[in-house]
């Protein structure tokens, strides 16, 4: 009756406001998403798609690109495991700091990424806190693919979390109960109840957390020394290869990224679609 109530209030509005809403809407969208995205591939293409095709193919540009990859797919499954068991243990225990617990895993939200990257420095650094210990153990983090990793994952860490507590916590345990009471082991009660359960909001905070992973720059601009070729990811090179005034390579580099981003967007879209789907079932 209240979702009735409000069709009609909107209904209502008089066609003047919400033809003008709608236009400031479709403004917004096209100037500060729609054509920063178009500027992006016009620029890419430009001169044509053999010197697009060729700047990709630039080893630099290679490298960047395994980098990224290499980050996303060692930082998300990371994540996905640190996500799954967080929401489990915040969803189906009650204990003393939970509070706290689910205060922490926000941090990530709430510290700028530069912040991140620098606390990473102050850590693991050759003047750090475990600086003296990594160092005679020949282990290099800072300025090195680890220190990358670590960054990417600190930044992406609560995506997967934030996606599965509240909807673990509103499907409730009941299900889970009775199929321990039938029998089945821990197990086997995760396998065959609780992932069916959740495994669009799963899928969902995966692809958010891969989409944030291969496009971060701040943290992993701090921690990774900018070194061609080593540790520069494919946001680094961008940026370092427009500073270099080399535009058709930076925005060659770029449209992989927002082809990226609109394939996100397209599974992202899916995967509402399919949860919207199930729920009505």
């Amino acid at each position: 009756m209240a979702q009735n109530r409000r069709t009609s209030s909107s209904k209502s509005d008089p066609l003047w406001v919400r033809v003008l809403l709608t236009l400031m809407a479709l403004t917004f969208l096209g100037l500060f998403l729609a054509m920063p995205l178009c500027v992006v591939f016009i620029e890419a293409f430009q001169q044509g798609w053999r010197l697009w095709l060729s700047s990709l193919k630039d080893p630099d540009a290679l490298a960047a690109m395994r980098l990224s990859l290499f980050a996303v797919v060692v930082a998300v499954p990371m994540n996905t495991i640190f996500g799954l068991c967080a929401a489990w243990v915040l969803t189906r225990f009650r204990f003393k700091g939970r509070s706290a617990l689910l205060t922490l895993i926000d941090i990530p939200f709430a510290v700028s990424p530069v912040i991140a990257g620098m606390m990473l420095v102050l850590l693991f650094g050759s003047r750090g806190w475990f600086g003296s210990y990594l160092d005679a153990h020949n282990w290099k983090i800072v300025f090195a693919t680890p220190g990358i990793i670590l960054a990417t994952a600190f930044v992406t860490m609560p995506f997967v979390a934030r996606e599965l507590i509240p909807l673990m916590e509103s499907q409730g345990q009941e299900e889970e109960q009775a199929a321990r009471t039938l029998g089945a082991s821990g197990w086997q009660t995760f396998w065959r109840v609780t992932l069916p359960n959740i495994k669009w909001a799963l899928l969902y905070g995966i692809i958010l957390c891969s989409a944030r992973a291969v496009g971060e720059f701040g943290a992993v601009s701090v921690v990774s020394g900018h070194i061609t070729g080593q540790t520069m990811t494919l946001p680094l090179h961008i940026e370092a290869r427009y500073n270099e005034y080399s535009t058709v390579a930076a925005f060659s580099a770029a449209s992989v990224l927002a082809l990226l981003a609109l394939v996100t967007l397209a599974a992202k879209t899916f995967i509402e679609l399919r949860g919207q789907v199930r729920k009505r079932h």
